[in-house]
């Protein structure tokens, strides 16, 4: 008997599809398969938007120095007792204990803690160059002081440098990195700042050379300043070595043997006096201070006041600053004023503006939240007042710029007045932007040495104007002009750059004596 032949149709339709082959009968028997599953198109998957920061991966905190061992013998600074601590505003933020007064092994977070992780603290990763030569050829008093022939030639090697400035620095950390790769970690990823802070520098060192007084004070600061940075003396070495060669391509005609050693001199005074003021800092003090943030108030859109609690005795005077770095952006430090007077229960407050393109100023007032953790540099700053002398005082604060104005009304007032006289300029764009009049008003209210003049420059209004709730209409500077005498007072100034340089101006024809004009224009203070 002769068998038929079985078809396999495999089809979406069954029959009707069966049908539609020809020749094919739809009676055959059929084996019915399982149908196919349809794949779809393979869609491209789209990662989520990188978290921020989004461009530079933050590189590992310096590898090649472990931190320097905090010297437990020596008890934390002690609070200033030269003045007194304020009554007013010096409520502890609800829901915390209060400052560590001695805590020294919190400066010193190990492995495992979330904000070393964050910060990139590990292992070291090779040794430092070799050690600055013994005193007696480099330090302070180990050899004649410079020659007037050696300065000139450190000042003539210098000004051959201004007009490639930018060439020549960019060379200097490049050759650094080259031949020391273990201490690119010691910088930010973006090294546009950094380059700027160091032909200022020194363009400060070679201008006071051969003034031993004001070249001490600040290499003190700059000692003081690279503890944080976990710079050792031995780093010194490898500066002096690419600093010689960046000098030998760019100085033209202006380096040769004599000249070499001029600048090899100077910079072994200048590298003594900064390790010096950093070995006497290490005796009581730590090379940074880690402070969480307690509380944290958006005055502006884009001003914040942030309260911050250090790990241990903070010592500094209203009217100073200090430099912070965020565990987003480490290694990238940036200058905010103390916006309040030492307080019995340690906390510090800071005024922040989130300004473009400013990595920290933006994570502070747009990220930062109560429970994170900064790092704190040691208070510097000249715009201290002595209370013991009693004064008047004239204080401009623009913008942000009020914040050390503020602290040292409070430090007025809790050291007390008798017959002193302050007198407050406080400018803004806008009358919003006066976020901290309220507060000066109530002390004003309470204190009736103080008078508070608000200024707005902005909204169109003539200058020299008044609008609703006594806001006088005009440029800062122009309108304290409009008002006097001032001399006798000792003048405060904090703001923009530009106000300041033109406020220093309109007080020196007012009469004011420029030794009684205090501000303090560092670069990047308060922004970025």
């Amino acid at each position: 008997m002769k068998s038929r032949p079985t078809v396999l149709v495999r089809s979406r339709h069954g029959a009707a599809g069966a049908a539609s082959v020809p020749g094919l009968s739809t009676d055959a028997p059929t084996a019915v398969l399982p149908p196919v599953a349809v794949l779809e198109p393979v869609r491209p998957v789209v990662p989520a938007w990188p978290a921020y920061p989004q461009t530079v991966p933050a590189p590992a905190y310096p590898q090649t120095v472990p931190a320097p061992a905090y010297p437990q013998t020596v008890p934390a600074p002690a609070y200033p007792q030269t003045v007194p601590a304020p009554t007013s505003g010096a409520v502890p933020a609800p829901g915390f204990r209060p400052l560590f007064v001695d805590a020294p092994g919190l400066n010193r977070a190990g492995p495992g803690d979330r904000w070393s992780v964050a910060w990139g603290a590990g292992s070291p990763a090779g040794p430092p160059p070799a050690a600055l030569p013994a005193a007696g050829s480099g330090r302070p008093g180990g050899e004649p002081p410079l020659t007037a022939r050696e300065v000139e030639l450190v000042r003539a090697g210098l000004a051959a440098l201004l007009p490639v400035a930018d060439l020549a620095t960019a060379h200097f950390y490049a050759l650094l990195f080259l031949r020391h790769p273990e201490l690119r970690s010691f910088f930010p990823a973006a090294m546009d700042v950094h380059r700027d802070r160091l032909f200022r520098t020194v363009l400060t060192v070679a201008q006071e050379i051969d003034r031993p007084a004001a070249l001490r004070t600040t290499l003190a600061g700059l000692g003081r300043d690279h503890r944080r940075h976990g710079t050792l003396a031995a780093h010194y070495v490898a500066v002096e070595e690419c600093l010689a060669r960046t000098l030998a391509r760019y100085a033209g005609g202006r380096w040769d043997a004599e000249a070499e050693q001029a600048w090899r001199r100077a910079y072994r005074t200048v590298a003594s006096g900064m390790i010096e003021a950093a070995e006497e800092d290490a005796r009581t003090s730590p090379a940074w201070w880690q402070g969480e943030i307690v509380r944290h108030e958006r005055r502006t859109r884009d001003v914040a006041v942030i309260t911050v609690r250090p790990d241990q005795a903070y010592p500094f005077r209203a009217g100073q600053y200090t430099a912070l770095e965020t565990p987003w952006w480490p290694r990238v430090w940036r200058h905010y004023s103390f916006a309040a007077a030492p307080r019995p229960d340690g906390l510090l407050v800071f005024h922040v503006k989130a300004v473009p393109a400013g990595w920290v100023s933006n994570a502070l007032v747009h990220r930062a939240a109560p429970g994170d953790v900064l790092r704190l540099g040691p208070a510097a700053g000249s715009m201290t007042v002595d209370h013991a002398v009693g004064s008047d005082l004239l204080c401009l604060g623009g913008g942000t710029g009020i914040a050390p104005v503020r602290a040292l009304v409070e430090e007025a007032a809790a050291y007390g007045a008798p017959g002193r006289r302050v007198e407050v300029f406080y400018g803004a764009r806008r009358a919003e932007e006066l976020y901290e009049l309220d507060g000066l008003r109530e002390l004003a209210r309470l204190n009736p040495w103080l008078t508070v003049r608000p200024v707005v420059s902005g909204g169109g209004a003539p200058a020299g104007g008044l609008l609703a709730g006594g806001l006088m209409t005009g440029e800062l500077p122009e309108v304290v002009g409009r008002f006097g005498p001032w001399t006798g007072r000792v003048a405060v100034l904090s703001g923009p750059p530009a106000m300041v340089r033109r406020s220093v101006g309109v007080l020196l024809r007012a009469g004011v004596p420029a030794e009684r004009i205090r501000h303090d224009l560092v670069g990047d203070l308060a922004s970025g």
